[in-house]
């Protein structure tokens, strides 16, 4: 089972039909909607400040999720997929975005609506990431629009990671 605990008395809540492997962490004030996933090794530690985290977003093998105390929380919307070892810091993810393996999003950063972060880009402090833009590298910059291709990866992997909790669910932990 997921470790899950409070913290100063606080404790997270889950909305319906989240799925959290077993040796996922989810601590503090963490908010998440319905149809979520945490995978493997995955740390939400809403410890320091509060996590926000919609509907049907997935927050794949080992990603941290975090916050800064006092200065930035974090704030994740609906059908977002956070991919392997990345880190989302304090930052604004809005709807319908990819966070892509091992990339970086630090403080006060906003991801807006449909963007993709590529694979090992850094997101730095304060940056604006244009709605429907890619943005990749260090620091990431805007790369290309996200044409039709691109937006359709983005609700398939968000829908495939649905379907992949549900394998899971039968047998494992249901929160």
């Amino acid at each position: 089972m997921a470790l899950i605990k409070s913290v100063n008395g606080i404790s997270p809540v889950f909305g319906e039909n989240c799925y959290l492997a077993e040796n996922a962490t989810v601590v503090g004030e963490v908010i998440m909607g319905n149809d979520c996933s945490v995978w493997f090794n995955a740390v939400i530690r809403g410890d320091v400040n509060s996590i926000t985290i919609g509907n049907q977003t997935n927050i794949q093998d080992g990603a941290v999720i975090h916050c800064t105390y006092q200065k930035a929380k974090t704030v994740i919307g609906h059908r977002v997929s956070i991919g392997h070892n990345a880190i989302v810091h304090g930052c604004t993810l809005e709807d319908d975005t990819l966070i892509g393996m091992g990339a970086i999003v630090m403080d006060n950063a906003v991801v807006q609506t449909g963007a993709i972060i590529a694979a090992g880009a850094v997101v730095l402090e304060q940056t604006i990431v244009e709605a429907g833009w890619l943005y990749a590298g260090i620091p990431a910059k805007k790369i290309k629009p996200v044409d039709e291709n691109l937006k359709e990866m983005l609700s398939r992997i968000a829908g495939n990671y649905i379907m992949y909790a549900q394998w899971f669910q039968e047998s494992e932990n249901l929160v």
